[in-house]
């Protein structure tokens, strides 16, 4: 009877552990699964300082006021979160594009948000200054916030909307037809999903 009981006393605990192990397990849910389902994802936040300040400010005023910008703050409007590099060739071929639908935007407008990495900081603003870039450029020195998106290379556009979330996501350089509908998407908050855009170069490791 001992023997039995204690048994029974190992299988009740055996199944009330495996029935807290999936409760607490957390999903390891990337980005890319969540909009491959159709999915919204919240977008992981961010504190960077300034690379370049857009212009005009477009209602940006209080949140450059410190040189630093974080996503955060970003939060009401729909955001186009690209991410560059200087040393990556297929980034320049998709700055004009950008900027053309940037220009396009009017003051309420979504807030274009550059994301240079793993860059050296003049060589960044050198680029920015070729190209004639006028929106918002944020720098992170390594690539954490890219591996927060999952990103594996460059370069990479996510669409935030209001909200705060993850709707779009080309991997690429991105045509004009794909901004306008990630901009859409960020807008009205709806999913777009997944896009392949043009060439692209792999992250620099870190």
């Amino acid at each position: 009877m001992a023997a039995r009981a204690l048994g029974v006393i190992l299988a009740i605990g055996f199944v009330a552990l495996l029935g807290y192990g999936l409760l607490s397990r957390s999903p390891d849910t990337t980005i890319d699964d969540s909009l491959a389902a159709a999915q919204p994802a919240p977008a992981p936040g961010f504190e960077l300082p300034v690379l370049l300040a857009p212009r005009p400010e477009r209602g940006l005023r209080s949140v450059l006021a410190d040189d630093r910008v974080s996503l955060g703050e970003l939060r009401g409007r729909p955001v186009v979160l690209n991410l560059w590099a200087s040393w990556c060739v297929p980034c320049r071929e998709e700055v004009p594009v950008l900027e053309r639908a940037w220009r396009r935007q009017g003051p309420h407008g979504a807030v274009f948000v550059g994301l240079d990495q793993q860059d050296i900081t003049g060589d960044a603003r050198a680029f920015l200054r070729e190209l004639d870039v006028t929106y918002l450029n944020v720098r992170d020195r390594g690539n954490d916030v890219a591996r927060s998106y999952g990103a594996t290379g460059l370069p990479e556009t996510f669409f935030i909307s209001r909200r705060g979330a993850v709707v779009g996501h080309v991997i690429g350089v991105v045509s004009a037809d794909q901004l306008r509908r990630g901009i859409q998407a960020a807008r009205s908050g709806r999913t777009l999903g997944i896009r392949d855009g043009g060439q692209r170069r792999p992250a620099a490791p870190r």
